[in-house]
């Protein structure tokens, strides 16, 4: 019975909103993580209907002194009606449920019966429909084989390079956009396949292979790379694989379980040109000696997830009103802008790669516009141009959010349902003073000639965030 136990404590963390429903269930031990999560999604699917059965067969008044909370009656009530049955001894608990075997079972017929179903499955949620749009991405780990390996690989276990593979479980494609990227039906699943354990192929979304493409670190030995937020690894590993294993890659992760994921990861990627530190990239001084000679920063810091369609989320309660949504999203971006602004603090950097799995502009290009409005930007950096940032990509930022409408065409926008990708956001600072000139034509730094214009869009963009104190440095928190 502890399992169920330690079941409903996860779902009483999830509908506390203490994180994903991915995040909380990768936080579980890994010896139990398996079962649980499949439990816990199973009943997440179902979970509409078991309350209403639940309710009706009147079973949490009637056993309150055995069953007192609401989601282990869930997970019970699931496997005695949806499963093999309850797996557990014969104890107090599980005879309180199979005291109304009859009622629960007459109860979850008559709930078919009035939703014209015939099936159980019939009754279980649907995830987002957007979701189907999207392959199953997977990047070809360089830094263990090579793209052509890997192609010769997949026709050897029966796939076939041509067709859609939206439309068959057996064709795959080559991105037009990302090297080394393969797209495979939605269905196809690769973690039990040997490419996958051995860090051979790297299961990511497109849009989050933007941030480190559009980053782009050179493969030399001297490059210096700061990975922000680094943890599960999927960025830290392809930065790695472009950087070739050369050159020295910082991959940051103030969580503790997160870390350990990280770890593993580059572990199995075999990234031996990274070093994750269990730290706090905010609280990494940027006068360090062991960071002065740091050139890029990719941030990709919390969010919102907003733009994410192909996880877990869609079966989790979200009951926030809009003034709720607006405070969240203003914290957010606080945040946000904290971690550029630290970033551009770095002596040496020239490159700040910004990212989200957003689709809110309060997120995206506001946070952008505020930071290149801050002290820490002024005359320092710009946004780099379209044409070093996926040029081919043609989805841009949102024009009517940017204290300059033309910077625009600097940022990157997936929408999920239309590119085929999760929701993404992705933005490149460019330091003005390593940059040749042609970068800076047109850039934020030279088009403030008709300064009222500008302070009255920054004005706009800030009342947004709670005023100009939000684009000053937080800080810094002790230790």
């Amino acid at each position: 019975m502890n399992f169920y136990f330690d079941a409903a404590q996860v779902l009483d963390r999830i509908d506390a909103k203490h994180g994903s429903i991915k995040g909380i269930i990768g936080s579980l031990p890994g010896k139990d993580r398996k079962r649980t999560a499949a439990l816990v999604i199973e009943t997440l699917k179902y979970k509409a209907v078991l309350l209403e059965v639940i309710e009706a067969a009147n079973l949490l008044k009637q056993e309150r002194q055995k069953i007192t909370s609401a989601n282990l009656a869930l997970l019970l009530v699931h496997d005695f009606l949806l499963a093999r049955g309850i797996q557990a001894g014969d104890g107090p608990i599980k005879q309180a449920i199979l005291r109304h075997k009859t009622r629960l079972h007459a109860e979850f017929t008559k709930m078919k019966i009035r939703r014209g179903v015939t099936s159980n499955i019939e009754l279980a949620q649907d995830g987002d429909p957007r979701a189907r749009l999207i392959p199953r991405y997977v990047r070809v780990n360089r830094n263990v084989w090579t793209m052509e390996e890997a192609v010769e690989y997949f026709v050897s276990v029966g796939f076939e390079q041509s067709g859609d593979p939206i439309e068959s479980r057996k064709s795959f494609s080559i991105d037009e956009h990302i090297p080394d990227l393969l797209l495979f039906h939605p269905t196809v699943q690769f973690h039990e396949d040997e490419s996958y354990k051995t860090g051979k192929i790297i299961l990511q979304d497109k849009a989050s292979c933007f941030s480190a493409a559009v980053l782009a670190p050179p493969a030399k030995d001297n490059c210096v790379v700061i990975d922000a937020t680094a943890a599960p690894g999927n960025k830290t590993s392809h930065l790695s694989a472009l950087m070739h294993n050369r050159g020295k890659i910082y991959a940051f992760e103030r969580d503790r379980r997160r870390f350990r994921t990280l770890q593993h990861m580059t572990t199995t990627a075999r990234c031996t040109n990274v070093e994750p530190l269990n730290a706090d990239f905010l609280l990494a001084e940027s006068t360090d000696p062991k960071y002065e000679r740091v050139t890029h920063i990719l941030l990709d810091p919390s969010c919102s997830g907003s733009g994410i369609v192909n996880r877990l989320d869609h079966l989790q309660d979200y009951d926030e009103n809009e003034d709720g949504q607006e405070e969240r999203l203003n914290k957010l971006a606080a945040f946000q802008l904290s971690m550029i602004l630290h970033a551009m603090t770095f002596p040496s950097v020239t490159n700040i790669v910004y990212s989200t799995c957003s689709v809110h502009a309060a997120e995206n290009e506001e946070v952008v516009s505020l930071a290149l409005s801050s002290d820490e930007a002024s005359g320092k950096f710009i946004l780099a141009r379209r044409e070093d940032v996926l040029p081919s990509w043609p989805r841009r930022g949102l024009k009517e959010k940017m204290l300059e409408p033309t910077d625009a065409e600097s940022v990157i926008r997936c929408t999920p349902g239309e590119d085929h990708t999760n929701g993404f956001f992705v933005s490149s600072f460019i330091k003005v003073s390593s940059t040749p000139l042609k970068i800076a034509i047109n850039s934020t730094s030279d088009i403030q000639s008709d300064s009222f214009y500008m302070k009255k869009r920054q004005r706009e963009v800030m009342d947004r965030h709670g005023g100009d104190a939000r684009i000053r440095r937080p800080r810094k928190r002790k230790k």
